[in-house]
């Protein structure tokens, strides 16, 4: 039996980091250890992942010639520069969205993956998670709605004002609104549009009810085009506290011959809290059945490790989708008078 690969993580501070894990583990990896400056973030990783060293300083996992993977979900604006510092070590990275918080930082991160050949990936939940999604690509893939014409995507989000820790409120931490919610819709945008080029057409950013914190941006929109295709999306953090998801995600997918809804985490109005993946074409309206989606993402990152492919994510696709949601960032702040610093 050919020995695990090993990998360890920097960085808690997002429960995305538990799913990130779990992913690699399931794929054939093995944590060896963590670091994490934060003792309750560690105590609660430590009580899932009892087998794993935390460690006292990042520089021993950098150092640790048996580790292949870096995984991350620091506090956004320090994810570049443990990425960065990985890839130089000869270390392939996972880090959760948002990979980067500034273009300045998306620079770095191509340099160094282009000077070391190593594998950066970020980990788009919404895309690589959701069964109903998947399924959805699927579609688009194999025409059940024709050319992909225009994409919809909603991402509200539950805001639990009095549980999030300081650096949620701080704009140069967390990126802003579109940098961090709405890159999600830029990888989804750009997975159907495929490597055409996109632009941002428009793009704008608000505080409309959090006066008491005013770096959080409350909500977020923008536009993006390429030659065949446009797209729309807003994010927000306004979901109803009477919700019993973090969000009621959707997205519409328009075809010349058809249309996809993907209700990703609940189908308002049904007793059941469950997804829903409606299609509507020349033959008439069905819900379709997503309940055997393998999600693959894990597997392939693996895989793609060990073989030097790039099957779950190609780099041109990662930081495209980064520098879309970077640009859609700037452009909204650039537009919105007295917006924080």
């Amino acid at each position: 039996m050919p020995p695990k690969l090993r990998f360890a993580a920097i960085g808690l501070n997002h429960d995305h980091i538990y799913m990130q894990v779990d992913r690699i583990a399931a794929a054939g990896g093995q944590l060896v250890s963590y670091f994490a400056v934060e003792d309750d973030l560690a105590a609660g990783f430590a009580k899932h992942y009892p087998d794993a060293r935390r460690v006292t300083a990042p520089s021993t996992i950098y150092e640790d010639k048996s580790i292949a993977l870096v995984l991350t979900a620091a506090i956004p604006s320090e994810r570049a520069g443990i990425a960065i510092e990985a890839m130089r070590h000869g270390k392939d990275v996972m880090t959760d969205k948002p990979g980067a918080t500034s273009l300045e930082q998306l620079s770095r991160l191509r340099q160094v993956q282009s000077e070391t050949g190593r594998i950066f990936s970020i980990y788009y939940e919404e895309r690589f998670e959701n069964p109903a999604t998947i399924r959805a690509n699927e579609l688009v893939r194999a025409g059940a709605i024709g050319d992909f014409v225009h994409l919809i995507g909603l991402g509200p989000h539950l805001l639990r004002k009095s549980t999030r820790p300081a650096w949620f409120f701080e704009r140069a931490r967390y990126g802003g609104i579109i940098t961090d919610l709405a890159s999600h819709q830029c990888d989804q945008f750009l997975h159907l549009a495929g490597p055409a080029d996109v632009e941002v057409v428009r793009a704008s950013i608000a505080n409309r009810s959090n006066t008491a914190t005013p770096e959080l941006q409350d909500v977020g929109e923008a536009m993006l085009r390429s030659p065949a295709a446009s797209g729309y999306f807003r994010v927000d953090w306004f979901t109803p506290a009477g919700l019993p998801v973090f969000g009621d995600c959707r997205l519409l997918i328009v075809g010349t011959e058809g249309t996809i809804e993907v209700r990703k985490y609940i189908d308002m109005g049904r007793p059941e809290v469950q997804p829903a993946l409606l299609l509507c074409d020349r033959t008439g309206v069905r819900a379709v059945d997503f309940a055997n989606v393998e999600v693959q993402y894990g597997h392939q990152l693996v895989a793609d490790i060990l073989d030097r492919t790039e099957t779950a994510m190609t780099q041109d696709h990662c930081f495209k989708a980064m520098e879309l949601a970077l640009k859609a960032q700037a452009l909204a702040e650039a537009s919105t008078p007295h917006r924080a610093a």
